[in-house]
């Protein structure tokens, strides 16, 4: 089913699929697993992005998450994207490009921005990494994110793997704002 303002402005993924709305005890555990390092929580939140995918985990080629800026990295330490996507796509039996897309703009947090600035500040921040494009080139990718807000991010991710030749880029994430940025 398509939403009017798919209809309008249609996204440059082929399409998105959540576990649950972020709030309440899905909200929880997002913030558990980015803010309070609880990485633990990874593989039961993957299993749950598995069954609520509607096949399109079976159905993919490579399994990619939203990659942080190096600065961000570091500072974090983990990329909470990447820790849902391993046991994601070792379950799934499928492969898992952990690298293949790089973050080459260090953005600002998404917090608080509107869906404007939000998708002014992922402008351009994505690339595919040259020695990976065989990799991406007519395939079928699930890219893996925590939270859909407005889109922003994963729009700008979805598009380098387009622009790379991806085939069909579907979104999975464990939660999803309704009520706009968060």
């Amino acid at each position: 089913m398509l939403s009017p303002a798919a209809i309008a402005r249609p996204p440059v993924f082929d399409r998105l699929r959540a576990v649950a709305l972020h709030e309440g005890v899905a909200r929880h555990l997002v913030h558990r697993l980015k803010y309070r390092d609880r990485t633990d929580l990874a593989p039961m939140m993957a299993e749950w992005m598995i069954r609520a995918s509607d096949g399109y985990v079976a159905a993919c080629d490579a399994v990619v998450p939203v990659p942080l800026h190096a600065r961000r990295m570091l500072s974090r330490r983990f990329n909470q994207s990447a820790e849902l996507a391993r046991p994601l796509a070792r379950k799934a039996g499928k492969p898992l490009l952990a690298h293949a897309l790089v973050r080459v703009k260090p953005t600002r947090r998404q917090v608080g921005l509107s869906a404007r600035r939000r998708a002014a500040n992922v402008r351009g921040a994505f690339r595919v990494r040259k020695g990976q494009l065989v990799a991406i080139r007519g395939k079928h990718i699930l890219l893996v994110d925590d939270v859909y807000t407005t889109g922003a991010t994963v729009s700008a991710a979805a598009r380098a793997l387009k622009r790379a030749g991806a085939a069909e880029v579907t979104v999975l994430t464990f939660a999803m704002a309704l009520g706009g940025p968060i």
